[in-house]
């Protein structure tokens, strides 16, 4: 099996902010319970990710010391496709046998639920943009790893941005920070009084996850992850008309 030690530091168990409002209004939230599964896979399932796979496309899985099975799943297509071509160079052999293969956050979610009630299923590490890196060790220099949202808050108690999506307010969490940045933008041409009020902030999908499995805010069911630029070209290339 291919040793990538390094797919291991990709796992974080970080937790999403304690919310205290729920939108850029500043309005109280109510507590619930945390958000059923199939609500999870919902909000997932828009989102594609890539993972590397074999001819049978079962998923390339690394082994680690203490025998642990991790299984790579990239955020970005463009990272997928050169850590395969790093690989045809490093190991032709394996190299060949291998292709970038796109899936569903929800799939890679709910395959991972269900792994981690066996004592040998396989983990999945995420593996951020490395762009997205940069960008959030600019905004929040505790950054130390994991796949990388940016949310917009603002006001005097630093409330969410909202968007209006299918008629309700949700709260968009991107994957790229150029998409909250003209969210940012937006805002402040409507709402010139509370500009210098914008703060963006970096949490980490992983926490993020949790958060919904675990969490007990109504926040949680506002939440739209927002696919990034590339994911969004990618949907519409490889969606029928």
């Amino acid at each position: 099996m291919l040793e990538q030690q390094s797919l291991l530091n990709k796992i974080k168990k970080l937790t999403v902010i304690g919310a205290t409002v729920a939108s850029c209004w500043l309005t109280q939230t109510t507590r619930i319970l945390a958000l059923p599964q199939e609500v999870i896979l919902e909000k997932l399932k828009p989102i594609p990710v890539f993972t590397i796979a074999d001819s049978q496309g079962a998923p390339l899985i690394a082994s680690t010391e203490d025998n642990n099975r991790v299984a790579g799943v990239f955020i970005s297509e463009k990272d997928a496709n050169s850590f395969v071509e790093r690989l045809k160079q490093d190991n032709p052999d394996l190299g060949k046998q291998v292709q970038v293969v796109p899936v569903s956050l929800a799939e890679v979610y709910q395959l991972s639920e269900k792994n981690s009630q066996q004592q040998d299923g396989v983990q999945f590490a995420y593996v951020p943009s490395s762009q997205q890196i940069e960008q959030a060790q600019q905004l929040n220099n505790q950054y130390q790893g994991g796949v990388p949202l940016f949310v917009a808050k603002a006001g005097e108690d630093q409330g969410y941005l909202t968007i209006k999506q299918n008629d309700q307010e949700v709260i968009p969490f991107f994957f790229e920070k150029q998409q909250v940045q003209q969210l940012v933008e937006n805002f402040k041409k409507a709402q010139p009084d509370l500009a210098n009020s914008v703060q963006i902030e970096v949490v980490i999908l992983e926490g993020m996850l949790d958060a919904m499995k675990q969490g007990d805010d109504e926040m949680l069911t506002r939440i739209v992850l927002w696919p990034s630029k590339e994911s969004l070209e990618f949907l519409r290339s490889n969606t029928p008309q």
